[in-house]
């Protein structure tokens, strides 16, 4: 099986996660510059099987767009242009940086490190592909 990505795409930072090539597990991979994004892409995707693109679809507490989607929706196209053998599809991210926060205090990382704001995006980036992961379970048919 080839793996899953998750991209927690920001204007500075891009937060990016990947599951096991059993599609079982969400693990928190990287975080890189947006600004050298396509070429990590790049250089991952030629050593790595992805079948699948899971972005973090930025919305408000209302339902409607964040501002980050006039910047995601460009990425999310040029993804699609560049990669048309991977399915690109959007992900509602709302609350996950508020979990990301959460995670790093109760994991008992210091003061110092959690002020990370890479680390809180590579974490999001896990958070999004592990509820990909748990809605796709429950969405799908069991089998006997």
């Amino acid at each position: 099986m080839a793996r899953i990505m998750s991209i927690d795409y920001g204007k500075k930072r891009t937060g990016i996660a990947v599951t096991d090539p059993l599609q079982m597990i969400a693990n928190g991979l990287t975080t890189v510059d947006t600004v050298q994004l396509f070429d990590f892409m790049a250089d991952y995707l030629a050593k790595e099987s992805v079948e699948r693109i899971v972005v973090g679809y930025p919305k408000q507490t209302n339902g409607e767009d964040s501002e980050n989607m006039k910047r995601i929706t460009p990425f999310v196209n040029r993804l699609r242009k560049l990669y048309p053998q991977i399915t690109v599809e959007l992900y509602d991210e709302r609350f996950t940086s508020v979990l990301a926060h959460r995670a790093i205090i109760e994991s008992g990382i210091s003061k110092k490190a959690r002020q990370d704001k890479a680390l809180v995006d590579k974490i999001s980036a896990t958070i999004i592909l592990q509820d990909y992961l748990e809605r796709k379970k429950t969405l799908s048919p069991l089998s006997l």
